[in-house]
């Protein structure tokens, strides 16, 4: 019997005998030529069938098969530089074909589709190439968050998904009842990998977050996955060299490793071809600065609308996409309003309204894909913040403790997963960054 082999390694079999097993992708024929493209989950490869090789019946039985249907088809790998596939450049000469289970009519189809039928249908549109394409490059990025943390010293921490108070914003929590008392869903693990850094130095905690806010935003989910790296003794200029170096990591490693899933989605890669340290550093004055400075030059009326920002403001999505395109790489932001940001960060010396935060923003108007900054080590000014920002102190006893037993300086950041591989591929909506989305007034399926 012919090797079982995977689609991926096709290139290793040439004039080779093999068996695959997979799926019908698409089907044509032509007089006495039948063309299967099979699938198998690690790639695409043509398959031919010829009908006084095989016979009538096997090519009948190849022509009755439906998009989707699964099959075993056994034949010799030909080289063929016109061979669609992925990898490309090979082809199968059937030698026989065997069907596993005729698929009913399939409801996707090369015709266009909206995208709520799509995602109505997510089980199966992640079957499509440029789906398939995405969620591939996904794993590459998973994979090389964790290869880079774990060789640079960084310990996986696994931070509760319940929590009995806020991390950030109480406005964007998940409520659940836990026996009959009131948790959430976590929106970070940071404040407890604050706790963990205190035994273990660097850490990272990776998983899925949850906010509630009411956003139908190409940005926003509900549900999405973060990494949470936290370091003791870090500044935040540690912060910045040290996330530039892991974002680089990251995009020249998906390059590497998916040469061909990018081409599925022709994604333009010389941009990301440029993502090298270092990376430009501007302050949020700056920022607003070049905000204001764009908005007195343009003509276009609708634009200056957008951009509209008075110093303390937050950044709008159309305020990062401006600032972005004025960089070949991303671009670090630091030290933004302390009014805007979290009770938790260290303020500026000397300018107590600025605080030692940092985001960074992605090129092409892709946004925010990390944020962090210096966290308070004093005790003091840790209660004072807790009590101008309204927190309830009783909530994070156990996190002002950190700051009596041994408090060092100490920063870190949340990359989301979802944004940076929406980047990465250039996509339009978080939606297609992961298999199965949560979005607003969307748990299905």
């Amino acid at each position: 019997m012919a090797d079982v082999i995977q689609i991926k390694d096709i290139a290793n079999y040439d004039g080779q005998e093999i068996t695959l097993q997979g799926w019908l992708y698409n089907k044509t024929h032509k007089g006495k030529l039948l063309f299967l493209l099979m699938r198998d989950g690690t790639g695409l490869v043509q398959c031919v069938a010829f009908r006084p090789e095989i016979g009538d019946e096997l090519f009948e039985a190849g022509k009755e098969l439906t998009q989707e249907s699964s099959l075993r088809i056994t034949g010799t790998v030909r080289a063929d530089d016109r061979a669609p596939g992925v990898p490309g450049g090979f082809e199968v000469g059937i030698t026989a074909i065997e069907p596993i289970q005729v698929a009913d009519e399939y409801p996707i189809t090369p015709k266009e589709h909206g995208t709520e039928f799509l995602m109505d249908n997510r089980h199966l549109w992640i079957r499509s190439s440029m789906q398939w394409a995405t969620l591939r490059i996904r794993a590459t990025v998973i994979k090389a968050i964790r290869d880079f943390l774990d060789d640079h010293g960084y310990l996986n921490m696994d931070t509760p998904i319940i929590t009995p108070t806020a991390g950030e914003n109480t406005t964007s929590l998940f409520e659940v009842d836990y026996f009959e008392e009131p948790g959430y869903l976590a929106q970070t693990g940071q404040l407890y990998n604050e706790a963990n850094i205190m035994a273990f130095g660097k850490v990272y905690a990776f998983g899925p977050t949850f906010r509630a806010e009411k956003s139908k935003t190409r940005r926003h989910l509900t549900e999405f996955w973060m990494v949470e790296p936290e370091m003791a003794f870090f500044s935040l200029e540690d912060l910045m060299d040290m996330e530039e170096q892991f974002i680089s990591y990251i995009v020249q490693t998906v390059l590497e490793k998916n040469k061909a899933e990018l081409e599925i989605l022709e994604r333009d890669t010389t941009s990301l071809e440029r993502i090298t340290p270092p990376f430009p550093r501007i302050s949020y004055d700056e920022a607003v600065e070049r905000l204001n400075k764009i908005r007195e030059e343009t003509d276009d009326e609708e634009l200056k609308e957008l951009l509209k920002i008075e110093w303390g403001d937050d950044f709008g999505s159309p305020h990062e996409t401006e600032l972005t395109k004025q960089f070949d790489k991303p671009v670090f932001v630091y030290h933004y309003p302390t009014a805007a940001k979290a009770f938790y960060m260290t303020p500026v010396e000397g300018r107590p309204e600025v605080c030692r935060s940092v985001d960074l923003l992605a090129p092409e108007g892709y946004g925010e894909i990390t944020g962090g900054s210096e966290r308070i080590p004093d005790v003091d000014l840790l209660m004072q913040r807790i009590e101008e920002y309204g927190v309830n102190a009783d909530h994070y006893r156990w996190y002002v403790d950190l700051r009596r037993y041994g408090s060092v300086p100490h920063s870190g950041f949340g990359l989301g997963v979802e944004r940076t591989v929406s980047w990465i591929c250039g996509s339009g909506h978080l939606r297609e960054a992961i298999p199965y989305p949560r979005m607003l007034k969307r748990m299905y399926p």
